[in-house]
């Protein structure tokens, strides 16, 4: 919210709606030519792009969902500067003259500065001429970010992360609200070489944010390519990573990958000493969180990873559970199959019959009879 900040150059005038122009247009020579002329008006100059006075008059019509408080009513302002709309846009040598002429770098509007901009679209000149020219690596946006948390691509490696840490950065620097490094922003986004950059620079490889998270736990809970996964969550452990550190809900990143129905994950944390009968604050195992997910990530043979977890010795469910779990991936026999293969005897009963269709029972049963288990027909409950 910008409604407090008075800007120097409001959305009504002359110049924002050229500027604006320009921006529907594309027209880059006439961004960076009024740019430039801010330099002899004011080069660190508030501009209004946009706001939501039409809210301000007691006239205007609004939404029901608001009048009946179903939606809440945000005054909006779209602020910027003129240093960051040039490391927006990548004007290097714009950038460099409004530094030469006194724009501030370290100016935060609309809730981040010029070089956040810069490192979120990968401006290596500008990420540059901004360092050299004053800005602060290590300065946080109003969301309690800093350029680093920003770098978020490949391309940002060399042109921004390299040169923030060449300048200065911390490389293990917590956000304000989530105390989450570079390290996790990385480690999420399957970013292989930054998260080696990171470690190589003393980023912590346990931090914790306030929910617990660990650089490994969210590699283990991202949803990125799983091999470029397996290879982020190798180098973490090389690093030292704690395999059985849990959040703030007791799951592992264990419980995490078990859940992704990661095939090659689950194998390096359990080769790497993971706890395979640790519970979470819900009372599942790892075994638990890949019979919820069996059914809506079939494709990825979540059978595969329940056999990997009883090889390493998990335990079994407690039987009287069985028929809850049958109704969540009955639709998934070869789970099924390899989960009632590590029973010696498992007692149907009526029970059965209130908790899954009796079409999906009935299959069951089948798969019951070929596997020569005892209990191949409907008993009482005892």
């Amino acid at each position: 919210m910008n409604a407090d900040i008075d800007p120097n150059l409001t959305a009504s005038s002359d110049f924002v709606k050229k500027l604006n122009s320009a921006f529907v247009t594309d027209d880059q020579e006439m961004i960076e030519e009024l740019l430039r002329e801010l330099v002899g008006m004011n080069p660190n100059a508030i501009i209004e792009l946009s706001n939501d006075d039409w809210m301000k008059d007691p006239s205007v019509h609004l939404p029901p969902a608001v009048l009946l408080g179903l939606h809440p009513l945000q005054y909006k302002q779209e602020l910027t500067t003129p240093l960051r709309i040039a490391a927006a846009y990548g004007f290097t040598h714009c950038l460099q003259y409004l530094l030469e002429h006194g724009a501030q770098p370290n100016l935060i509007v609309g809730g981040k500065s010029a070089l956040h901009e810069a490192c979120e679209n990968s401006s290596s000149e500008c990420t540059e001429f901004l360092l050299k020219g004053g800005a602060d690596p290590d300065l946080r946006t109003e969301e309690g970010l800093s350029a680093m948390h920003l770098c978020k691509t490949p391309k940002s490696l060399h042109s921004c992360a390299k040169v923030l840490l060449e300048h200065g950065a911390a490389a293990d620097l917590p956000s304000e609200e989530d105390e989450e490094t570079a390290l996790h922003v990385a480690s999420r986004s399957a970013l292989l070489h930054h998260a080696k950059l990171y470690l190589q620079s003393g980023a912590d490889v346990n931090h914790t944010s306030v929910h617990g998270e660990t650089p490994l736990g969210v590699a283990c809970a991202s949803s990125q390519d799983p091999e470029e996964l397996l290879q982020i969550c190798c180098l973490l452990l090389s690093y030292g990573a704690d395999v059985n550190l849990a959040d703030k809900q007791h799951r592992t990143p264990l419980h995490k990958a078990a859940h992704n129905i990661q095939h090659s994950l689950v194998t390096l944390l359990l080769e790497h000493k993971a706890e395979v009968n640790s519970f979470d604050h819900n009372g599942r195992l790892p075994l638990s969180c890949v019979l919820h997910s069996a059914a809506v990530r079939a494709e990825q043979e979540p059978h595969r990873v329940v056999q990997i977890l009883l090889n390493h010795g998990s335990i079994t469910l407690w039987p009287q559970a069985l028929p809850k779990v049958l109704s969540m991936c009955a639709a998934e026999p070869k789970t099924v199959e390899v989960l009632f293969n590590s029973y010696t005897h498992i007692p149907v009963t009526c029970k059965w019959e209130k908790t899954i269709q009796a079409e999906t029972l009935q299959a069951l049963l089948y798969l019951l009879h070929d596997m020569s288990c005892e209990s191949a027909e409907l008993r009482p409950t005892e």
